[in-house]
């Protein structure tokens, strides 16, 4: 992406910098997670996992992330 701005996304209720504009996927492996192993809601629309790498974040968006535990 052209010219990165550091600027504000609410990812879980908590405002967190990120280079924006930035995908979705960029912005969760900057974040330490793995894309395969989370739930992610952008703007109250749920993406899908072959979403990610096309979804662009702006300023101003909201993520719910939930991350996907197995367990047993």
């Amino acid at each position: 992406m052209g010219n990165l701005r550091i600027q504000n996304i609410i990812a879980n209720g908590t405002p967190v910098a990120a280079g924006l504009p930035c995908s979705i996927e960029a912005f969760l492996v900057d974040q330490k997670l793995l894309p395969r192993s989370v739930v992610v809601e952008h703007n109250g629309e749920a993406v899908a996992p072959s979403e990610f790498a096309r979804r662009i974040l702006n300023a101003g968006d909201r993520l719910e992330i939930v991350k996907i535990v197995a367990g047993g």
